[in-house]
């Protein structure tokens, strides 16, 4: 592997019909450098770095790498230049190994299949050890945890000679541990001479490893700062544009939320202990779509005006949990009552009458109709409603009204609410399914990775409208793979591992390396946040 490398690039300019997505940005990136590339959604930064790895060819501008201009037009022009990019969502066969997936597309040396995979399996368990990357070169990957898969991503790179190295927003699904390990394994990269590149909106964690960090916004670069020339509120009000001496010092729940302090208490202390009994679950067992008992007899109380946070790694039973809650899947033994009122078994229609809102994790495939309006979307489980029905029918342009108030409210970036919500962007969809929730005044709201894709305006606006809901009496549960932001705004943190509680933490009680364990099945069960 080449051991030195230095990036430039240099009025690199984007555009996308209309919409300018790059506007003559420059980003220059040390050898043995940590780069943070900060901003809101639609700033620009994942652009920018698919134009470096070849998934988007650029209008214009250069790169150079080591001092030699370069031309990339292709991701196998970028891994053969030394680039690398891991990806939010894994580019990976589940039924294939680590090695199997490692070496895929790549040639195998040693004359024979079998020979090749040897020695590939060699050089695998090299790079691990040399930069702390511990894997099985023989585990099939969709056995792994979120985590490890990620350094099978990284592997894959480094595998490939990659000398500059790009992890988009890489710390989302890990625990407080992997997050140590991974950016230990950063230092030791930079160490030898690569170039790392952390997109990521975390700024406590940005302060943490980056040696520098560069802010973009609309699609321009807006200022490149040293580590130890600007701190957490000054970061924070420059991506959301905001001078630093007018900036306001936020919240503590708006600071966790953006990674910028230590977990603590939570905003809403006023919230915390005396609530009233809101919504009870009783022995819920719950299936998955292939028939397997991922939720086993799970007991739950969330108060009127409480805020319930689940912490677990994907693949937990947290999909199954949420649909329960929301009456989107059976229960397969055991009961739900929400305000008083028993749903179990009852239809879909009567847990929406009863005031449940639910915000899915797949927001595409579970939470809009692409091919309909915003309008239609939003109004979508309350149309048959008295509350949108004029004689009988929906009344249309009162439904047109609220959304059009919605679009402003919520910040929706769309031309008019019979926009197509298909041809929204992830973070405008988001906006629209929430929208869609705090309208319909849940007495339970089930909030699944409510903020993921939202930039740090949007994401204190979220915040807000759960206070609000809660102010109301609305009892809430919000599931989440990102643990600052249970962290931020549950006045209870459970943590799930495997369909069950094993562990419990009072908001003034939390300790995220203790739920981290719990998360991962280590340490036994208890409550109050005890080891």
């Amino acid at each position: 592997m080449t051991t030195t490398a230095r990036l430039e690039m240099t009025e690199v300019v984007k555009t996308f019909g209309p919409v300018r997505a790059l506007d003559s940005v420059s980003l220059e990136v040390g050898a043995r450098e940590v780069h943070g590339l900060l901003g809101g959604n639609g700033a620009g930064k994942t652009t920018l770095m698919n134009v470096l790895f070849g998934l988007y060819k650029a209008d214009s501008g250069t790169v150079r790498i080591d001092g030699r201009e370069v031309t990339i037009t292709s991701p196998r022009d970028a891994i053969e230049l030394g680039v690398g990019m891991v990806h939010q969502t894994f580019l990976q066969v589940d039924t294939y190994t680590v090695v199997e997936n490692v070496v895929l597309g790549t040639p195998l040396e040693g004359g024979s299949h079998r020979a090749g995979l040897a020695a590939a399996r060699a050089k695998i368990a090299e790079i691990s050890e040399r930069f702390g990357l511990d894997v099985d070169p023989d585990a099939v990957v969709e056995e792994l945890p979120v985590g490890v898969r990620q350094r099978v991503e990284i592997i894959k790179a480094l595998y490939r000679g990659a000398k500059v190295l790009i992890l988009d927003e890489p710390t989302t699904n890990l625990t407080p541990q992997e997050v140590d390990a991974l950016f230990a394994s950063l230092r030791t990269m930079v160490a030898e001479g690569m170039s790392v590149i952390l997109i990521t909106h975390k700024i406590r964690e940005t302060l943490a490893v980056c040696d520098k960090m560069t802010v973009m916004r609309d699609g321009a670069r807006v200022q490149t700062l040293d580590r130890a020339d600007t701190d957490a509120e000054h970061l924070a009000a420059i991506m959301v544009g905001e001078s630093h001496g007018s900036y306001e010092t936020p919240t503590l729940t708006e600071a966790v939320a953006l990674g910028t302090e230590a977990p603590g208490a939570v905003v809403g202390e006023e919230h915390v202990g005396g609530f009233e009994p809101g919504v009870s679950v009783v022995g819920a067992t719950v299936r998955n779509d292939h028939g397997v008992e991922l939720v086993s007899g799970f007991d739950l109380e969330v108060g009127k005006g409480e805020i319930v946070g689940f912490a677990g790694v994907a693949g937990n039973g947290q999909v199954e949990l949420a649909e329960a809650l929301a009456g989107v899947r059976p229960l397969e033994r055991g009961s739900i009552t929400v305000h008083g009122s028993a749903l179990s078994g009852k239809p879909t229609a009567q847990w929406l009458d009863g005031g449940v809102a639910y915000v899915p994790e797949d927001r595409h495939r579970d939470g809009i109709l692409p091919t309909s309006g915003i309008t239609e979307n939003l109004i979508l489980g309350s149309h048959r409603s008295a509350r949108v029905r004029r004689r009988g029918l929906i009344d249309w342009r009162a439904a047109r009204q609220r959304a059009a108030e919605a679009i402003d409210k919520f910040s929706i970036r769309a031309d008019s609410p019979a926009t197509r919500a298909g041809d929204l962007s992830g973070g405008n969809i988001q906006r629209v399914i929430l929208a869609r929730a705090f309208a319909h005044r849940p007495r339970l709201l089930i909030l699944h990775n409510p903020t993921r894709g939202l930039d740090i305006g949007s994401t204190r606006f979220v915040y807000e409208q759960i206070r609000e809901a809660t102010a109301a009496g609305c009892s809430v549960v919000v599931i989440s793979e990102d643990l600052d932001e249970v962290i931020a705004i549950a006045d209870r943190v459970i943590a799930l591992y495997q369909g069950t509680q094993a562990g419990e933490w009072a908001s003034s009680q939390v300790d995220p390396y203790e739920i981290g364990r719990r998360m991962t099945g280590l340490g036994t069960a208890s409550v109050g946040g005890a080891a």
